[in-house]
């Protein structure tokens, strides 16, 4: 037995017992006399004593040989401590070592094992099994794990079934690219890795299965962005006999289970506001409405008084910044070079302070006047002490700029704050978006998603306006799930895919046992997936998803620590039919 108890269990109930522990040393610090040794496991610390008086002459030699992150094992008996520490949960108690072994050596770690570190992102990648050994990397990964638990729990309870998809799957040219594995057996042909387990769950519904979720690795070979994986977790849900009103009742279910029970927080109302609405007010469709700066358009009342920015300008638009009317010239010179960066790429800003004493300062003085400028801060909503902030230009890129530069001010102004927690529902979303590079429409979800039955007519006369009958959930202004009830019948599928630019033939390759499964009594049927990675970030009051993954990429898609992607030799090449000559 390496260890009668963990590094984070003993108290002065224990004083008096003789016991063995095992770990990691923390640090070392010897009075010549006497040395003090932390003992580190996954549970905590506990403090180790060698004393010349106490502690046999070879042990305190090789005490004195302990270096940090040895992996030792020690047996002695449990004291009191004299000095305490509060700050441990072991710190009233200490143990007078009387027996030492050495399991293992250690180098000296490129960087410092304590919460604070001074290691760089990169390099402690690079040595990630390492990482995991600080506290704030090892309690996210079992934060995680209690996430996940909370999940099963919760999903079990209602009736699902956790069931296994396949990673072995068939490549499809809609979303983004798969990553591709040669077939050894199959010369020429290639598995794709599931960028979702999507028309599985469909099929398991299919199956009669009726309720089934599972939480499954997914995959896309996509350019990466800040916080982006090429691999990562879904919490992949569906039901049967569903309409979207159950689908949404279910899983705001499980997200006031998982806020209640992991953060201890109770949510009032989910809010629901379509796509358009949430574009219209936010400039975004997973908008943050911990906090308000709602937009506030401005074409009746900016417009045709002789300012010709606003008049030529499709959408002028604006937001009131709480208490922000106190910034110095210099201070929104900074907020106007920030807009214009290529990141958000606005031509200037307009801005107009709300005095205390009710009269309005703009950097329009020259065209509108103070009842104009009132007229600004009714639609913007803004009060005395606010700064208004407008920009203008195309609607979308505008809403777009103004959407950043909402979030930008939040975050300067300490609005987003983690502890908060505010969800809704985005809902009616389009079920089609207009891709210029290709000229033709793609789905906006997936093409299995189902359109408003009211608007399936216009897919022949206006496609842009069909509604999709899709759900996104929304957490502190990040898309957590996403879902939609699908098509069940193959006539409607086919109608789809026509929509979607596949011929027959490309719609029999591609989907053809999907559209077969339809012929034999599928049933109504949607779900949704909740990404677990950004949902576990969210919880743990952080939005970098890689702080919750035990081993993740870098952003360049590589894992620094095994040196992946890499070179395969010429013979597995040539196994794989990829490479003609050895």
């Amino acid at each position: 037995m390496y260890r009668t108890h963990s590094n984070g269990e003993l108290r002065l109930t224990h004083v008096g017992q003789e016991v063995t522990l095992a770990g990691w040393v923390q640090k070392s610090r010897d009075k010549g006399f006497m040395i003090w040794v932390d003992l580190r496991d996954r549970y905590g610390i506990t403090q180790l004593i060698f004393d010349e008086e106490r502690t046999p002459k070879d042990i305190m030699e090789r005490a004195k040989a302990l270096g940090r992150e040895f992996v030792i094992q020690v047996t002695g008996e449990v004291i009191e401590r004299v000095s305490k520490n509060k700050n441990i949960a072991t710190g009233e108690v200490e143990i007078l070592v009387k027996e030492l072994t050495v399991l293992n050596n250690a180098k000296v770690p490129p960087f410092t094992i304590e919460d604070e570190t001074d290691g760089g992102d990169e390099l402690r990648m690079k040595y990630r099994y390492l990482d995991i050994r600080r506290n704030p990397v090892k309690n996210n990964l079992i934060f995680r794990h209690k996430v996940a638990q909370e999940v099963r729990n919760y999903l079990s309870k209602e009736g699902f079934i956790e069931v296994e998809t396949p990673y072995l799957i068939k490549s499809t040219p809609e979303g983004a690219r798969d990553f591709v594995v040669p077939s050894r057996m199959n010369e020429g042909q290639f598995y794709a890795l599931p960028q979702s387990p999507q028309t599985f769950k469909q099929l398991l519904m299919i199956g009669g299965m009726d309720k089934y979720f599972q939480i499954v690795k997914c995959f896309r070979d996509e350019d990466l962005r800040a916080d982006r994986q090429p691999e990562f977790t879904q919490i992949d849900c569906e039901m049967a006999f569903v309409e979207q009103e159950d689908i949404l009742t279910v899983f705001e279910g499980l997200t006031r289970h998982l806020l209640k029970e992991v953060n201890g927080v109770t949510v009032g109302d989910f809010p629901r506001i379509t796509f358009d609405e949430a574009m219209k007010r936010y400039g975004n469709d997973k908008p943050d409405i911990r906090f308000g700066m709602e937009f506030g358009e401005l074409n009746e009342v900016a417009k045709h008084k002789g300012f010709n920015v606003f008049n030529n300008a499709e959408l002028v638009v604006g937001i009131a910044v709480p208490g922000a009317a106190s910034y110095t010239r210099k201070e929104i010179d900074k907020l106007i070079d920030w807009v214009k960066r290529p990141q958000v790429g606005a031509l200037g800003m307009v801005y107009v302070k709300c005095n205390e004493d009710g009269t309005y300062k703009s950097s329009v003085d020259k065209f509108y006047n103070q009842e104009d400028l009132a007229l600004w801060a009714k639609v913007t909503g803004a009060k005395a002490g606010d700064l208004i902030c407008v920009l203008s230009g195309d609607t979308a890129k505008v809403r777009t700029q103004l959407s950043a530069l909402r979030m930008e001010l939040a975050e300067r102004l300490g609005l987003r704050k983690p502890t908060k927690f505010a969800p809704l529902w985005v809902v009616d979303f389009p079920l089609l978006e207009w891709d210029e590079e290709t000229e033709r429409y793609h789905a906006m979800h997936h093409p299995f998603t189902s359109p408003k039955p009211e608007d399936i007519a216009l897919l022949d006369t206006n496609p842009g306006k069909v509604r999709a009958n899709a759900y996104d959930l929304v957490l502190n202004g990040n898309e957590i799930g996403g879902g939609s009830i699908r098509i069940h019948d193959k006539e409607t599928q086919a109608l789809m895919f026509d929509h979607l630019g596949f011929t027959q033939e490309e719609a029999k390759k591609q989907f053809g046992f999907l559209m077969n499964a339809f012929e034999y009594g599928a049933p109504p049927h949607g779900g949704i997936a909740f990404g677990l990675d950004r949902l576990v970030a969210i919880l743990g009051g952080q939005e970098t998803i890689r702080d919750f993954i035990a081993f993740p990429k870098n952003n360049s898609g590589r894992d620094v620590m095994i040196d992946a992607p890499a070179t395969i030799d010429d013979e597995q090449l040539n196994e794989l039919h990829l490479k003609v000559e050895l």
